[in-house]
């Protein structure tokens, strides 16, 4: 089922993008947007969803849209003004519900299904853009191929059959171009490096620590308080409506009330959808603006946190954590020893590539525990957020020690570590310095080594040195 599946299991950016196209297509359907009059039919175009879903997605999602599409064509025909043609779309006024819930949802779900499949099979060949030119030119056809059939099979009396999609005219043409052209600018927008960027930056967001929990809460109060202004809006017209009609002495009959009320309810969904792409807008927006700080504060060289996104972290922690006062943790900071000779002797790239050892194997000996910056030039600190026993510490930085001594071929690398034991919470200042003393320590007892301050059974501090 990999074809079919793409929507519930993809990325943010790809879900509030279809959100904002199935929003589109309510719009398309429930406003003149979405439809051409030709009298005794309304000619529709609000299938264009339903293409551009297929293409960029796959048949699940076009297949949602048509379902989308055929249930608002089904609602929009439900009103007593439509042609008879059109009533046969509507489960309320055809008197066969079950035949006009086929010909309003069931052929736009099975055009959904075909047109998805078509593009997902034009992806896989060689000229994959000339194939989606053609399924997109060949949709409006097959669109009203499915429909005038499923008419005439359906409601025969009103004399439509299958051959009545094959006339061809300059609308036709116009149409198809259309669609070609619609499909193309959407997928020629996706595939773009500008969106792929903003793709990356808002699916990569959830890493973010810049990121506020409480911007979430007021994109939801937003969003409430827009569809509760809609809601109140669309009630306020719907009495005042009528309201006036009987001011001008034109009766209000229940029929005549009823279709205001769709009318109503058309515009009512309208607003909202409107309000759900406007509030998906900013969210996308805040995600990648705050993404893209984010991301400004990440290492280039090392692709570990700089030192002001690395102390952010560490405050951060230390308030989540500050109720519990039982609590331990770890500070360390580690120091390239004779780094400015690495980098005179063997030049800068073998100290580029030092340094990036190093953050690599501090996050591989700490990752899973804590999370690791640089915070100067030759500089790194690990905050260790849980307790870990010292004889524990010992052995990773130990093996920490020995896997950064082989960074070089031609020399070997050496750090000097200091690493204190806190209570949380714990100041960053106090932190810092405790474990610079600790780490000044290290180097005093002759560099390749770490010094660690720990906390003994009486929770007194204790110092202890290890080479």
């Amino acid at each position: 089922m990999k074809i079919a599946m793409k929507l519930w299991d993809d990325t943010c950016f790809d879900r509030y993008l279809f959100v904002i196209l199935v929003a589109i297509e309510l719009l398309m359907s429930f406003t003149f947007l979405g439809y051409i009059h030709m009298p005794p039919i309304s000619v529709t175009i609000a299938y264009l969803p339903i293409l551009v879903a297929g293409c960029l997605f796959g048949p699940m999602e076009s297949v949602v849209m048509g379902l989308v599409f055929g249930t608002a064509s089904m609602y929009k025909a439900s009103a007593a003004y439509v042609a008879s043609a059109d009533a046969v779309f509507s489960p309320f006024l055809s008197g066969a519900p079950v035949s006009s819930i086929l010909l309003g949802a069931g052929t736009r779900v099975l055009f959904g299904l075909l047109v998805g499949m078509a593009f997902w099979f034009a992806k896989k060949r060689k000229h994959d853009r000339l194939w989606m030119g053609i399924i997109s030119a060949a949709a409006p056809k097959v669109h009203s191929l499915i429909v005038y059939t499923a008419m005439g099979i359906l409601f025969p009396e009103l004399g439509y059959r299958y051959n009545s999609a094959f006339q061809w005219d300059l609308d036709d043409a116009v149409f198809a171009m259309i669609c070609v052209i619609i499909v193309e600018l959407c997928r020629a927008a996706y595939q773009s490096n500008m969106v792929q960027d903003i793709k990356s930056c808002i699916n990569q967001s959830i890493k973010n620590p810049y990121a506020s929990g409480k911007m979430s809460l007021f994109f939801a109060a937003f969003e409430i308080f827009l569809a509760y202004m809609a809601i109140s809006a669309s009630v306020y017209f719907s009495q005042r409506e009528s309201y006036m009609l009987e001011r001008h002495g034109l009766a209000v009959s229940d029929t005549i009330a009823g279709d205001l009320l769709l009318l109503q309810i058309q515009f009512l969904v309208a607003m909202l959808s409107l309000n759900v792409i406007s509030v998906i807008l900013l969210i996308s927006i805040y995600k990648y603006m705050s993404y893209k700080e984010y991301r400004g504060e990440i290492d280039e060289l090392t692709g570990i946190m700089g030192r002001r996104m690395f102390l952010y972290h560490c405050e951060k922690l230390q308030k989540e954590n500050s109720a519990d006062t039982d609590r331990t943790g770890w500070f360390l900071f580690v120091d390239v020893d004779y780094f400015k000779e690495v980098n005179d002797t063997l030049g800068h790239a073998a100290g580029d590539k030092v340094l990036k050892e190093i953050a690599v194997n501090l996050q591989g000996a700490f990752g899973e525990n804590g999370k690791a910056g640089r915070i100067g030039g030759d500089e790194f600190a690990v905050m260790i957020g849980e307790p870990m026993p010292q004889q524990e510490l010992e052995h990773r930085l130990d093996q920490f020690l020995e896997a950064v001594s082989h960074a070089l071929p031609d020399q070997k690398i050496s750090c000097s570590i200091g690493a204190y034991q806190f209570v949380f919470p714990q100041s960053i200042k106090h932190l810092l310095t405790e474990t610079d003393h600790m780490l000044y320590q290290a180097k005093a007892d002759g560099r390749a080594c770490y010094a660690i301050k720990a906390y003994g059974s009486d929770q007194q501090e204790r110092e202890l040195t290890r080479k």
